[in-house]
């Protein structure tokens, strides 16, 4: 049975130290864990990399439509392999969570999130696997002219290098649980994330 682990983020290098892209960041981690690469799927919208985890067949998708599309990629890759909403983990920043929280959960809300939103519609379900990566929200923070920041400004914008070190290290985390994770004891992997704040 073939699962897929999504990356969530916006191609190009101008995007690519952004916080939106920490679900990026995760499945570049995890290819590098693996020994494997991306590589560009036109029919896919994105780049694709193609692993095994202990005999299974592993997928990883970077869409590269923008994050607000990102369910045009998704679909496409789960209809041609025939991959259902259950065996998909999809990877995204969360605004809600501080940097160095990770979380794992099946289903629930979008949370406002434009690519959990766009995956929806090409998934007609919310019944998939988010690993929620915090990157903290912008409501303390205030921009150059004193007004709080806008919520798209910060999420387009590089952590501090403290939150990136955080940021690091609930990826690191997140990888270790995997094992369990892809095996379906999804509960271990979960109470083993989230024993680490």
């Amino acid at each position: 049975m073939t699962k897929l682990i999504v990356g969530l983020g916006n191609p190009g290098d101008e995007h690519e130290e952004d916080r939106h892209n920490a679900g990026f960041w995760f499945v570049d981690a995890l290819t590098k864990q693996l020994s494997v690469r991306f590589e560009t799927e036109k029919r896919f919208h994105g780049t694709v990399a193609k692993a095994k985890w202990e005999g299974e067949d592993l997928l990883l998708l970077k869409p590269s439509t923008y994050m607000n599309l990102s369910g045009q990629a998704v679909g496409a890759l789960c209809r041609f392999h025939k991959i259902i909403p259950a065996d998909i983990l999809v990877v995204q920043d969360e605004l809600d969570l501080k940097p160095g929280t990770a979380r794992l959960k099946l289903g629930g809300g979008t949370g406002g999130h434009n690519g959990l939103k766009n995956i929806q519609a090409h998934l007609s379900t919310l019944d998939y696997w988010r690993l929620r990566l915090g990157i903290g929200h912008p409501r303390d923070l205030v921009a150059g002219d004193g007004r709080p920041m806008d919520v798209a400004d910060y999420v387009l914008r590089r952590p501090q290098l403290s939150e990136q070190k955080l940021i690091d290290a609930s990826i690191k985390n997140s990888l270790q649980i995997l094992s369990p994770f892809l095996k379906g004891d999804s509960q271990t992997a979960m109470m083993e994330l989230h024993s680490k704040g």
